[in-house]
């Protein structure tokens, strides 16, 4: 159910094999419904010992703003906690890391290039 989600909302442009990742098998999906409908989604990998990745975080654009995505983010949060993980990483689009600040992420100074859109990496502490 993640993937057509990630394809409408972040590469839409792109085939829908480019938001599949090799390690989805192995991750944790955490989505967000209003009535049936799959609003927010995101996926959770551990990367390291005490280390977790959350990848794909996309809610669709007409759902946007109404804080399904904060929600479904404030649960990530918290569900990374009880699992006693150490720190939480993500990739952020530039012009995105702002809103994760907002939930005490910090950049790093970490930055890539991904079909000309530039990421940094940001990391809380939990």
């Amino acid at each position: 159910m993640t993937w057509p989600l990630r394809h409408e909302v972040m590469w839409p442009n792109m085939p829908i094999d480019f938001v599949k990742l090799p390690e989805d098998a192995s991750g944790i999906h955490f989505g967000l419904f209003v009535d049936t409908n799959l609003v927010s989604t995101v996926s959770l990998f551990q990367t390291d010992v005490g280390t977790a990745q959350f990848r794909k975080f996309a809610t669709k654009k007409k759902q946007q703003g109404k804080g399904y995505g904060s929600k479904l983010l404030l649960h990530l949060i918290e569900y990374t906690k009880k699992q006693r993980f150490q720190c939480l990483w993500c990739n952020a689009r530039i012009d995105k890391t702002d809103y994760y600040k907002k939930f005490g992420m910090v950049e790093t100074d970490k930055t890539f290039l991904k079909q000309n859109q530039k990421f940094v990496i940001l990391q809380k502490v939990l």
